[in-house]
């Protein structure tokens, strides 16, 4: 400790008083190398004036001499953040260099005796290693020397940074909630001070109440405002403030405003009352919102709502809905009437417990599937009735999606079509006993005729033909009749290439279909099978005779084309014997053929004989193939 500073300091004093860091640092700095020298040098009044500013709690600084050499305490030494100590003992000048300017201007202040104090001044520093804006209130003083002349200048700083940017984040929050409010015909505001029953507004606000937003600005007792509320609304309105004022709980209403001209208004007020120590209400500063769009959607949807459940609750089918997660929120009247469960007891996952048990994994999997894809939801599965019985049921669902393409609901139907199964069920035996019996009487023609051949050898060959031909219309037959879905066979039944694979499998060689449909594929029913199995029969017979299947590397490329109103089927043998010219058709089968394609499907046929073997282009309209096509040409 300089004993300059405190000379009579005890031992004991002397230890306290160099727990003081800065304390330490003006000890142990050479003064004797600065323009002020050594401290038993300095004057007196200089020297108090350092005891003072050590003992202080506040950021005091010292500007000493035309050089404003630094000495500070403490408190300094912490607001100079890592300028602390390198700029101790500096001229002030080289300590702060980005304030050059500003510090040059308050030493000549200070060497001339004056005083002045600066509020929030920005300064920028380098306290933290890069510049940065802080604000401060300093307050400037002479050092008075001993001869009443000014050695220096003493600044007190206050610092105000966390203020001033708390005040200008406020300023830009109410600038930013002024331009949303001005910008907005919705909304306006009002501040209630309840003690001179004036209430100030912007406005919108005044608008709203039918007052002169001149008059309003300025401030008009309340009454004037509750003039324009609905009469049947203004009552509870008043009460409703009262209440807030009294227990100082957030007020929020909801009323209606009459216009001069008698339109009516919604609107919704919420505002917080602001209370002195005592709980007196001192203020009731608040916003209003005109609602009147958002009651008309609402009372619309509303009205909308009340429209589909009644429309859903005449309907004969039960219907459903989900939210966009498959979560159960809405059945009719039919669900509940078929079911008998009560009200919301199916809501959720409830559902799926109504179905059979051996049903419920797979009706799962199923809505599981749409739930993930989006696909329609489609299924036939058994719902437990009122009864307690199981009755089939057809549910179908379609989602609803938004106009970004996201779905918002599902909406569903369950359909009883426990009758209809049932009578599908018979039919299906019906239909089972019907093609036995016409297959029996195929397989009864076909023994006649092998019968009659064998007391007629020279029709032998016409018989084999004949038969051959009864066995291609029998599983032309088989395959186009009505099938359920536990008989129908695993191939795409009703389709030209599951006709042609079945027609052709005598044909396979090791398991491998020699006969092959590339291209389109089309749709067919038994009006169009049973011309389309006689005249593949045809040519695939005719090409094991004397064509490509005669041979085992020999084969058919079958190529279809779809172009929406006809359809175009290609054969064209491959690998068998070379043809050498046209041939003359004149048999029966070659009649049979243009019969099939011309006669009964509309159509045309054209033989073209190749080197590499027979090509075949057929051309049929395309409504010739299926019934319903036919029926709506």
């Amino acid at each position: 400790m300089p004993r300059s500073l405190f000379p009579a300091a005890s031992p004991d004093t002397r230890e306290r008083l160099e727990q003081d860091p800065t304390l330490k640092l003006i000890n142990a700095f050479d003064w004797s190398a600065n323009r002020l020298g050594p401290i038993p040098h300095w004057p007196e009044s200089l020297k108090g004036a350092v005891r003072l500013m050590m003992a202080a709690a506040t950021p005091m600084v010292m500007m000493v001499g035309e050089d404003g050499i630094l000495i500070y305490n403490n408190a300094y030494a912490l607001f100079a953040g890592n300028r602390h100590p390198q700029i101790f003992g500096m001229p002030a000048l080289e300590a702060w260099p980005e304030i050059a300017d500003f510090n040059r201007d308050n030493i000549e202040r200070g060497l001339r005796s004056e005083s002045w104090v600066l509020r929030d001044q920005e300064l920028v520093l380098n306290r933290h290693g890069q510049l940065e804006s802080g604000w401060m209130d300093l307050h400037y003083s002479p050092i008075v020397g001993d001869d009443g002349l000014s050695m220096g200048t003493l600044c007190v700083v206050y610092e105000t940074t966390e203020r001033v940017l708390a005040e200008k984040a406020l300023a830009r929050s109410e600038e930013r909630l002024s331009l949303a409010l001005s910008g907005s015909s919705l909304v306006g505001t009002w501040d209630w001070n309840v003690q001179d029953n004036i209430v100030t507004s912007d406005d919108k606000f005044a608008s709203m109440f039918n007052l002169d937003p001149l008059r309003a600005g300025l401030g008009v007792p309340i009454e004037e405002f509750l003039n324009a509320i609905h009469p049947e609304d203004v009552v509870r309105v008043r009460e409703e403030i009262d209440a807030s004022l009294q227990s100082g709980a957030p007020y929020r209403s909801e009323y209606r405003l009459r216009s001069p001209d008698g339109t009516v208004h919604w609107v919704i007020a919420s505002g917080k009352p602001r209370l002195a120590m005592d709980g007196t209400p001192l203020r009731l500063p608040g916003v209003i919102v005109d609602i009147s769009e958002q009651r008309r959607i609402s009372e619309a949807l509303s009205e909308s709502e009340i429209r589909f459940r009644t429309l859903a609750d005449t309907m004969p089918q039960m219907v459903w809905s989900t939210r966009p997660d498959g979560f159960h929120d809405y059945y009719n009247a039919r669900w509940y009437e078929f079911t008998g469960v009560p009200e919301g007891m199916t809501d959720g996952e409830g559902w799926n417990g109504m179905f059979h048990p051996d049903d419920q994994e797979r009706a799962h999997q199923v809505w599981a599937h749409s739930l993930a894809t989006g696909e329609p939801y489609h299924i036939e599965y058994r719902l437990r009735h009122h009864s307690g019985a199981y009755r089939w049921t057809l549910g179908l669902a379609l989602p609803i999606r938004d106009s970004n393409g996201q779905i918002v609901r599902w909406f569903g139907t369950c359909t009883d079509i426990h009758e209809t199964k049932l009578v599908a069920e018979e039919r299906e035996l019906v239909a089972q006993e019907l093609s036995h019996r016409i297959k029996n009487i195929f397989a009864v023609l076909t023994g006649i005729i092998s019968l009659s051949a064998r007391t007629r050898p020279e029709v032998k060959s016409f018989a084999e033909e004949l038969r051959q031909r009864i066995y291609a219309l029998g599983e032309a037959h088989d395959f186009v009749r009505p099938h359920s879905q536990a008989s129908q066979s695993p191939e795409t039944q009703g389709s030209l290439q599951a006709l042609i694979l079945r027609l052709m499998q005598p044909y396979e060689r090791d398991g491998q279909p020699r006969i092959v449909l590339s291209g389109d594929d089309t749709p067919i029913d038994d009006g169009a099978a049973t011309p389309l199995a006689l005249l593949f029969h045809e040519l695939a017979t005719n090409s094991a005779k004397y064509g490509a299947l005669s041979v085992d590397e020999g084969r058919v490329d079958l190529a279809g084309h779809n172009d929406g109103e006809r359809y175009h089927l290609s054969w064209k043998e491959l690998g068998g014997p070379p043809v050498s010219g046209s041939v003359e058709l004149s048999g029966f089968g070659s009649r049979l053929i243009t019969l099939s394609v011309e006669g009964q499907m509309r159509g045309s046929i054209e033989r073209l004989w190749e080197s590499d073997g027979l090509r075949v282009e057929i051309d049929l309209p395309v409504d010739a193939l299926r019934r319903t096509n036919r029926l709506h040409s």
